[in-house]
Order: structure tokens, then C-alpha cells, then sequence
């Protein structure tokens, strides 16, 4: 077997504001995995400056798992501990190289078009009248869960357009969810929580920045609505702290104790680290939904595909495969806040 990969820039079809700036293209790799006539193919995907493998020797790393792909695959995941887009890339590749169809890594209703996955519609930061025009497009499309993000325009002008969705929408009707991305300050986190909780949030993702884990351990003991951790596990590598260094991911979790926890897996270690924090969040009590992070299609549709088998029925956040203009054409389409397998639609993919 013989390994190669590959550079691709995904441009978004319009500029994307989060709290940390705008995006305008997405850097990804695709590591291809050839033996004799069967081709297998997976995504690293790597998301410049929150990915904790966002280093200069990220390529020399692709090229040694290229040249030493014949060695056990836990061996190799475990070399690759602090290249969690990698271990993900890798995890995809061997799954789609054993199956009888490169893209369908785990056959289920879902890939037989029966069933689709309930998804939330994000909304990017911008003035106050695209993120309205944004709102209006979700509503009209069919969602019945909204992710804003919020933090990088004025507070009072984001609570304005909460407080216009809930003139027209109980909770009931649609779900709010927020997404701080870390934009406040430790010191006015509760107050601004307090404001947000009036439009009866759902949750509220990553309030204040990552490694702050005694305010967000204080902030989620007495926030009036629920948490959700984001950044706060991109790595956080073992399971306990056997070193007696930084909390392993078993102690951040008893520590912050937070009500839920969002997974992406190629910032935390794939489908394996992912289930590591899924199986702890459990024996606490704690919440969970998976997230994609502007991977291509191809990441998205093994995340998705993987995220069916898991049975939680919560709004994923798995809708932002439209986000580009050249990503590739598959089966993955969002249709009235879900996303759905057409395998009527066959892939397009030219690497």
C-alpha cells in the first residue's frame, strides 16, 4: 500500500466574520491511500489558527505518515497524537479504502436516503442588516434551530436581532443557539449571559476564551443558561493526566462541569478522540452534538455519515458544505433544516 496527499483551497462564496476575523478561503489536505486497484481517501482538515496542529511541520508530518503508512494504524494514530486533523484524515482513508464504496464509510438508513440528520443554520457575523437578511433565509429554508454568532459587533446591536426573532418566534417554534467563539471578557461573561438569557437561549458556545478553567468552571456553575465547550478541547490530548501537566480531558470535565460539549473531530483527534469525550460527557450527565469545521464535502460526509450511527437526535451542526465555491459535488444536500443522502447524486471529485 502507498500513501499520497494532496493541497486544496476551498474559497467561500462570500466572505465569513467570526470573532477571530474574515475568512475567505479554507486551507485542507486530502491524504489518498492506493493499494493495488482500490483507492481510499480522507480529509485533514486543518483550520488555521484554532487547529492545535496549525504548525510549520504540518506537511513534514503528512509526508511521514506517507512514507510510513504500512505500519499498524494504532501505532500511527498514536505518533500522530498532536495532529489531530491527521488522525482524522487517516481514520477516513482506511475506513473508505476497506469499503466497497470509497465514500460511504458507514452504510446505514441514513446513506439509503431513508432518514435525514436534524441541523441547526449558522449564522456569520456581519452588519446588522446581513445577519438579519441571513435570518430571514434560515426561517425561509426550513430551520428550526438557529446558531448565531455573536462577538464581534456591538453587544446591544446582537441582542436587537435576538430579541426580532423572538417577536415572531416562541422557543418552541425555533430554537437559539449562540456562539461567543471566547469575544468576552471573564469579568462581564454573566452579565452578558444574564441579557441573552431573556430571549430563552438554548446554549451558548465557548463564552470567553479557551484555558480559562476556573472562571469557566465559576461561569458554569452560575450561568442562567447552558454552556456548551468548544475550543476549550482542542488539545487536550489524554483521556486522564498521568504527567501531572496541563488537565487531561477527564479532569477539564469534572473541573468546568459544563452542560454540554460540541465535537469536531478534526480539531480533537477524528471519530476516536471524539468517542473518548462523548464516553466521559455521558457518565457526567453532560450534553453533546457534533460539529463540522469547514471541511469539504468529503470530510463533511464522513462526519455526517458517522454522526447517523451515533443515534442523538439534538440539532447537529453539520450544514456548511454550501459555504464554497469549489467544493465538490456529492450526495449531501440541506433541505427544511436537514440534511439528507441523495444517493441519486453521485460524486464529482477530480484529485
Amino acid at each position: 500500500m502507498k500513501a499520497i496527499y494532496q493541497k486544496y483551497i476551498l474559497n467561500f462564496k462570500q466572505a465569513s466574520g467570526t470573532s477571530r476575523g474574515i475568512l475567505k478561503t479554507k486551507e485542507t489536505f486530502f491524504l489518498k491511500l492506493i493499494d493495488e486497484d482500490k483507492i481510499g481517501i480522507g480529509e485533514c482538515g486543518i483550520f488555521k489558527g484554532l487547529s492545535i496542529d496549525d504548525r510549520p511541520d504540518y506537511e513534514e508530518k503528512l509526508n511521514w505518515l506517507c512514507q510510513n503508512i504500512n505500519t499498524t494504524i494504532d501505532v500511527l494514530l498514536t505518533e500522530l497524537i498532536e495532529f489531530p486533523s491527521i488522525q482524522f484524515g487517516l481514520e477516513q482513508a482506511v475506513l473508505s479504502l476497506k469499503s466497497k464504496n470509497p465514500f460511504e464509510l458507514f452504510p446505514s438508513k441514513f446513506t439509503q436516503s431513508k432518514e435525514a440528520i436534524n441541523i441547526n443554520g449558522l449564522i456569520w457575523m456581519g452588519n446588522e442588516a446581513f445577519m438579519k437578511q441571513q435570518i430571514e433565509e434560515k426561517l425561509k429554508a426550513g430551520f428550526s434551530t438557529i446558531k448565531m454568532k455573536i462577538g464581534a459587533i456591538d453587544f446591544e446591536t446582537e441582542l436587537r436581532l435576538l430579541k426580532s426573532i423572538r417577536t415572531n418566534f416562541s422557543s418552541k417554534e425555533i430554537e437559539l443557539r449562540v456562539d461567543a467563539n471566547g469575544a468576552f471578557n471573564p469579568n462581564e461573561a454573566l452579565e452578558k449571559l444574564k441579557h441573552l438569557s431573556e430571549f430563552e437561549i438554548h446554549s451558548i458556545e465557548q463564552p470567553i476564551k479557551q484555558g480559562q478553567i476556573s472562571e469557566m468552571a465559576g461561569l458554569c456553575l452560575k450561568t442562567p443558561l447552558p454552556i456548551a465547550l468548544d475550543e476549550e478541547l482542542i488539545g487536550v490530548f489524554d483521556v486522564t493526566n498521568p504527567s501531572g501537566g496541563r488537565a487531561g480531558k477527564q479532569e477539564l470535565l469534572q473541573i468546568i462541569n459544563p452542560q454540554y460539549i460540541i465535537l469536531k473531530p478534526s480539531l480533537i483527534g477524528g471519530f476516536k478522540g471524539s468517542k473518548e469525550w462523548i464516553n466521559l460527557a455521558e457518565k457526567q450527565q453532560i450534553g453533546w452534538w457534533i460539529t463540522s469545521a469547514l471541511e469539504s464535502n468529503i470530510g463533511l460526509n464522513a462526519i455526517a455519515q458517522w454522526t447517523y450511527t451515533l443515534g442523538n437526535k439534538m440539532p447537529q451542526g453539520l450544514g456548511t458544505g454550501s459555504l464554497f465555491t469549489n467544493n465538490f459535488e456529492s450526495p449531501l444536500e440541506v433541505k427544511n433544516g436537514h440534511l439528507h443522502y441523495n444517493s441519486t447524486r453521485k460524486w464529482m471529485i477530480n484529485l
